[in-house]
């Protein structure tokens, strides 16, 4: 936190005058962070000239400033350690350049640099490869704040849990390292909230074997979520289905969306399906459609029916999956509209 003295909140005129030679723009600064702009002390010709050496160009720099300012409140020596820091898994300069212009709030946080430092060779030394922890550091970077050693008895406990559900040794690193390249939120739980997921999960007839699947199908997201919301999205999902314990359990195992997503948002999405006059017969044979958001939906009901496609008496797989998965099979059904009646070239049989 900076302070300034309060008995002259005016801005620095040194430093509003050494941004507009770099052309940074001073009234996007104003608007966002004008605080910045009252310091006594600042270093934007040092930081500007830091990001020159490693190949930022001027427009670069301007947009760095502008979108991160408090970048300029922090010393050169600063700077030079945290560039030093992020080099150990970039894999040059430009791309570090690179990633500082996308994520510049990441890169200026030096705060917990030696907590940053540490938890990168821990994440190395655990063999998750450089350009993984880069994502990281851009995409998640409190899983760096942390001490070392929170992060080291996460990892613990997760090995211990995937061992106990009948995980193998030799699967257990690869399991690891695929779970935390997913989800490298999961290291901000705690052991306690790991125990308590898999507990409801057990107490709810899940085998071990499919405690892991579920596991690996949310990518570790369940971790994220407390006994009483999956409980609560588990009872919604019986009382529409009118199912029993058991066929709500293959439903889950079909469907993960139906244990993770809420019941505010399952129910905005079973309706949205309703209102298209899907039926909730159709939705329980298909449930994997309720990971579509109604804007989803919609659109894609909108290019099948203009193809002449009928929903409600067909099947809602062509509705499902990826983008990529529903171009195909858009494309599939394009093709079988446009295909001709009979081949042109194909010999006519006429009776003698």
């Amino acid at each position: 936190t900076y302070t300034t003295d309060s008995k002259s909140r005016k801005e620095n005129k040194k430093t509003i005058e050494d941004l507009y030679r770099l052309s940074v723009d001073i009234t996007k600064i104003c608007r966002l962070k004008e605080w910045v702009l009252l310091q006594n002390v600042t270093y934007v010709k040092e930081i500007a000239s830091i990001l020159q050496e490693m190949g930022a160009d001027e427009t670069t720099v301007a947009n760095i400033l502008e979108r991160c300012p408090e970048a300029i409140l922090h010393t050169p020596a600063e700077i030079n350690s945290q560039r030093a820091l992020w080099q150990l898994v970039c894999q040059n300069e430009k791309q570090l350049v690179k990633l500082i212009e996308q994520f510049p709030e990441s890169f200026f946080t030096i705060k917990y640099h030696e907590n940053q430092k540490a938890n990168i060779l821990f994440f190395q030394e655990l063999g998750l490869k450089n350009n993984i922890i880069t994502r990281f550091l851009t995409s998640a970077p409190n899983i760096f704040y942390s001490p070392v050693e929170k992060n080291k008895n996460m990892i613990e406990a997760l090995q211990r849990n995937y061992l106990s559900l009948g995980g193998s040794d030799a699967n257990m690193k690869i399991w690891i390292l695929k779970l935390l390249s997913q989800n490298p939120f999961i290291l901000l739980n705690t052991s306690t909230a790991i125990q308590e997921s898999l507990e409801f999960l057990q107490k709810n007839n899940f085998t071990d074997h499919e405690v892991l699947q579920l596991l690996s199908q949310l990518k570790g997201f369940i971790f994220q979520l407390t006994p009483t919301t999956m409980e609560k999205s588990m009872l919604f999902s019986k009382h529409v289905f009118k199912c029993s314990d058991q066929e709500l359990k293959q439903l889950v195992l079909k469907c993960p969306a139906l244990l993770y997503y809420s019941v505010p948002v399952l129910e905005e999405r079973l309706e949205g399906l309703l209102r298209e006059g899907i039926s909730v017969e159709q939705i329980r044979e298909t449930p994997m459609v309720l990971e579509l958001t109604t804007q989803i939906v919609q659109y894609r009901l909108k290019k099948l029916s203009a193809l002449g496609y009928d929903i409600k008496s067909g099947t809602l797989e062509n509705l499902n999956g990826t983008k990529k998965d529903f171009e195909v099979n858009y494309g599939k059904i394009q093709s079988k509209k446009e295909r001709p009646i009979f081949n042109p070239v194909a010999p006519l049989h006429i009776e003698d």
